[in-house]
């Protein structure tokens, strides 16, 4: 996390603490509208556009006073999205006995993609079932990506 994002993070978290949210990330990145302040927010039974907008209001004013960011930026506040790739303790806690895709820096027994339910977790690795009944174990450093499956 970069500067920018760790002090915006520490002023907002108490925040957002005070509305039973949680902030996941902190983003400070150039996209073609500009540069764009993005804080990513989650709460149990998920976040509303109400959420959003009430936490927006609320630290409008302290990073302006903080001040950050010397240019001009766009502050968005966020839901993490039902596809949000697994990272920390609760994507990993909300996704248990879900379906997820497990892409592999390096090959596992010639393949770097994997598709199953995620049963196990801890801090350094999780499991999965596969279809066949086979299970896995990866350890967290070793994957390129975890996210969800999304199925309707």
């Amino acid at each position: 996390m970069g500067k920018v994002a760790e002090q915006v993070m520490t002023l907002v978290q108490p925040i957002a603490e005070s509305f039973g949210l949680e902030v996941l990330e902190v983003l400070y990145e150039k996209k073609y509208d500009g540069m764009n302040l993005t804080v990513v927010i989650d709460k149990d039974g998920g976040v509303t556009i109400d959420d959003c907008e009430r936490l927006h209001r609320a630290i409008d004013e302290p990073l302006d006073k903080l001040d950050p960011i010397e240019s001009e930026y766009i502050l968005n506040v966020s839901s993490p999205g039902l596809d949000r790739p697994l990272k920390s303790e609760r994507d990993y806690k909300r996704n248990i006995n879900k379906k997820i895709l497990v892409k592999l820096y390096t090959p596992l027994d010639n393949k770097k993609s994997y598709e199953g339910i995620l049963f196990d977790y801890d801090s350094q690795t999780f499991s999965i079932k596969l279809q066949n009944g086979e299970t896995i174990k990866f350890n967290k450093k070793d994957t390129a990506k975890v996210e969800p499956i999304i199925e309707f």
